[in-house]
């Protein structure tokens, strides 16, 4: 089974809700029905039940049995803004007020205050946008500094051996990440991928080096990473620095290391020295290779939030609920 569709079968009749702010795009309530009607969650669309009609019917959905909310005429309104001014320095309740009357803050705090289990949102607000969100209203993980994101690939046949999933980070918000920023990502998306992955988290923090085969401060970075990473947790199955043939194909690990490795030609998380590396690489997977990219999904939050590209579908938004609702139940994000 596809792992997505897993996870859309695992979700069924559980009742998980998500949140989605963008009730005013018509993408948001074709995914809203099917998330209903195939009772893979209770979506919440949050919208002026103007904007919600106007997207249902450019859409042809129906939205009887779905959940439009106007946050105008939200009993959880004045309370979610009461929250922000005690969390936040320098917040006046004038705009707390203003900001939880947009929909992605509101939606945040849904979250945050257990009232829905994910948020998915981007097809039309920016990843700035819904990274702030989260950080006012979830928060991040303890420990985590740094938020980043997550592409989960499904490789259809990997290497003749059948479909494979892997995670890469970070290909969708941390431009050059210091070396602290770069343990952070890993060690996030080593909690991703344990949420996840089928298998056990190996990962590989890449580069244009193998252990050393060139020399330069790009290449120190990575390494800096890696030790940062083993001393702050040594439970993670992680190595590098590796070039991407030896992390993932066991033949070039083989040939290229003398020393074994337990995630070199192995791994399944693909750490990426930069953001040019990490978006380049993903699209080139997902046409290339005919993978299924779902994200960016955040990760570092204390609850699972996903954001979308601009160009995503109606089932990429199932799609991303579908990984948000699996992370929520394993606990963390």
């Amino acid at each position: 089974m596809d792992v997505i569709a897993q996870f859309e079968d695992e979700a069924r009749g559980k009742g998980g809700r998500v949140v989605l702010p963008e009730g005013n795009d018509p993408r948001t309530l074709i995914a809203a029905r099917r998330l209903k009607d195939e009772g893979i969650a209770e979506p919440v669309i949050l919208g002026t039940p103007e904007e919600i009609a106007h997207a249902a019917a450019e859409a042809g959905v129906a939205i009887g049995g779905l959940e439009p909310r106007s946050i105008a005429r939200d009993d959880h309104l004045p309370h979610f803004a009461a929250h922000i001014v005690q969390s936040r320095e320098k917040m006046t309740p004038e705009m707390a007020v203003r900001l939880m009357r947009k929909p992605v803050y509101f939606g945040g705090m849904m979250v945050a205050k257990g009232l829905a289990d994910t948020l998915v949102a981007g097809v039309s607000i920016p990843t700035r946008r819904v990274i702030e969100a989260g950080m006012m209203t979830v928060g991040l993980s303890d420990g985590v500094r740094t938020p980043s994101s997550f592409f989960l690939m499904v490789v259809p046949d990997f290497l003749g051996t059948g479909p494979r999933s892997f995670i890469y980070a970070d290909c969708g918000f941390n431009v050059d990440p210091t070396p602290e920023e770069l343990a952070d990502i890993a060690i996030a998306s080593a909690a991703s991928a344990a949420e996840l992955l089928p298998e056990q988290p190996r990962i590989a923090l890449l580069s244009f080096s193998t252990r050393g085969s060139a020399s330069h401060a790009h290449v120190d970075k990575v390494t800096q990473a890696l030790e940062m990473v083993r001393e702050r947790a040594p439970g993670i199955d992680i190595d590098g620095e590796f070039q991407a043939d030896t992390a993932i194909v066991p033949e070039v690990a083989a040939t290229k290391l003398k020393e074994e490795s337990s995630v070199a030609g192995r791994a399944n998380v693909l750490v990426f020295p930069n953001l040019d590396a990490g978006n380049i690489a993903y699209k080139l997977t997902q046409y290339m290779a005919g993978a299924r990219a779902i994200g960016p999904v955040l990760q570092g939050f204390k609850k699972p939030i996903c954001d979308l590209s601009r160009g995503a579908s109606a089932d990429d938004i199932v799609a991303a609920t579908a990984v948000g609702l699996r992370r929520a139940r394993r606990g963390s994000s």
